[in-house]
């Protein structure tokens, strides 16, 4: 019986290739009997690329049969989520507006990877055009959490979350507009970066709110997540928000001496809005930083109450606007039997959009509205300006700054579905992060007493990815515990 592969890291595949221990293609059957044989509990996948990927894998047995030297992330199982363009296969958002849909062309992160040589594996789900907290937003399916199959797996990257934790990939692709990879991340037990805006090109991304989007990675821990993000960052000249600003070797900046850094805990984050047994684990991680020797101190956030409801102007502004070109005349769908373009227009978007996507455009289209937008859009990007502020006046103090990633653990399906301001609440911690443009990422930190992961989150500098992963690395290397694997059969 062949090897199992599906429970082991990146870098653990690129030794077995590079000492000639297995084979590409090995790995990649056994990622596929691992979808075959979980996916239906956890339904992550939307569409997968079986033929696709074995050829892919088959690229890499040819070029190392040949003697030729292959890169740390050649023949390493990768799952994408559905908001980026990919010439094979759909690309849908899971939206019934954009069902059957094909790209022309890949996003500039597919792009990069296929050089370096990953095999993907197919597309995952995610919350309809990446809006939600929750993965049950999607209009093919409710994503689970590996973990307690009655609970979601956070959103809108659920799917890219699942799956990784669910061994049916080794890492995914994520985008995170107010959260989306750090709290799915969070909340299904693996590692989730949000770099800094501009650090990874949004060329091919589906945009939700442009000036808040970013592309991300999943991974199974920091080493793997280190080699991602040295593949997908950099300056891209087909994005005009992608800064010209040198990319470090994030791998060699991983080391477990972090006596030179000082962590920032935000008086606003440690209320008592905060989940007691969450508490605990953040403060359990904060303190083995400090036996690593970290400095720690108190910092504040002053304008966090806020971000909320300045997130929820601004986002759903850019969506009213980014999403009009969804209008069922040039792609898409496009709804029957009307009388007249207006008609079409209008019954396209009612019949085309979920009901979250719907409240959300039209959120955006009022806060935009004559008479409205300086009392509402206006303001909200004058207080985002200071929520920006409180975060350089911090970095003065300290290098990173530490926070829960979510204030709960994993929720159960349905349990927030009738009250959309709850909902919205899931991503308190992490909103603020997006409006300041800065980077954040979440590492586990153990189980709740329920048996749910719980979720560290690192904050840095703009651009200082390396000093989070860093820091992350230093956290997971001296944690004392790892959190297992889900109860999957």
């Amino acid at each position: 019986m062949a090897r199992d592969w599906s429970s082991a890291t990146g870098h653990e595949i690129h030794d077995a290739l590079h000492h000639g221990t297995a084979t590409a293609s090995d790995i990649t059957q056994s990622f596929l009997r691992r979808i075959e044989a979980v996916d239906g509990k956890v339904r992550a996948y939307v569409d997968i690329w079986k033929d696709h990927a074995l050829k892919q894998a088959e690229n890499v047995d040819s070029r190392l049969k040949r003697g030729q030297t292959i890169g740390p992330l050649a023949g390493v199982p990768f799952a994408i989520k559905d908001v980026l363009c990919t010439k094979h296969g759909h690309t849908t958002c899971c939206s019934r507006i954009l069902k059957g849909y094909r790209s022309p062309f890949d996003a500039t992160v597919i792009e990069r990877l296929e050089q370096a040589g990953v095999v993907f594996l197919g597309k995952v789900n995610m919350d309809e055009f990446a809006m939600g907290s929750s993965t049950e937003n999607s209009s093919v399916q409710v994503t689970r959490n590996p973990w307690d199959l009655k609970c979601v797996p956070g959103g809108s990257s659920g799917g890219s979350a699942a799956a990784v934790v669910a061994d049916e990939c080794v890492a995914s692709l994520g985008s995170d507009t107010g959260g989306s990879i750090r709290q799915p991340a969070a909340l299904c037990g693996c590692v989730g970066m949000k770099p800094t805006y501009g650090r990874v090109s949004r060329y091919g991304l589906v945009a939700f709110a442009s000036s808040l989007d970013q592309i991300g990675p999943f991974t199974k821990d920091v080493e793997d997540l280190a080699l991602v993000m040295n593949v997908i960052s950099g300056r891209d000249e087909r994005d005009s928000t992608s800064a010209d600003i040198p990319v470090p070797n994030y791998s060699q900046a991983l080391r477990d001496d972090i006596s030179d850094i000082t962590v920032g805990l935000p008086k606003e984050y440690y209320t008592d809005a905060l989940n007691p047994e969450m508490r605990q684990k953040i403060e359990s991680a904060v303190k083995i930083l400090e036996a690593r020797g970290a400095k720690v101190i108190e910092v504040s956030l002053p304008h966090t109450e806020y971000a909320i409801a300045v997130y929820y102007i601004i986002c759903t502004a850019e969506a009213s606007a980014n999403l009009a070109r969804f209008d069922g005349v040039r792609y898409g769908y496009r709804a029957p039997k009307v009388a007249d373009v207006q008609e079409m227009y209008a019954k396209t978007k009612t019949d085309g959009y979920g009901r979250e996507v719907q409240r959300r455009i039209l959120l955006g289209t009022y806060v935009l509205s004559s008479g409205y937008y300086d009392a509402y859009y206006l303001k909200a990007q004058k207080v985002r300006a200071l929520i920006r502020k409180d975060f350089e006046e911090a970095f003065q103090k300290c290098n990173v700054i530490a926070t829960p990633t979510s204030p709960t653990p994993a929720f159960e399906i349905g349990a927030k579905t009738a009250d959309p301001l709850e909902m919205y609440l899931s991503d308190i911690y992490t909103i603020s992060v997006n409006l300041a443009g800065i980077p954040g990422l979440s590492v586990p930190c153990g189980l709740t007493q329920s048996g749910l992961p719980s979720g560290l989150q690192l904050l840095g500098k703009p651009f200082d990815e390396a000093t989070l992963m860093r820091v992350a690395y230093a956290y997971e290397k001296n944690r004392g515990f790892d959190i297992g694997k889900p109860p999957l059969t």
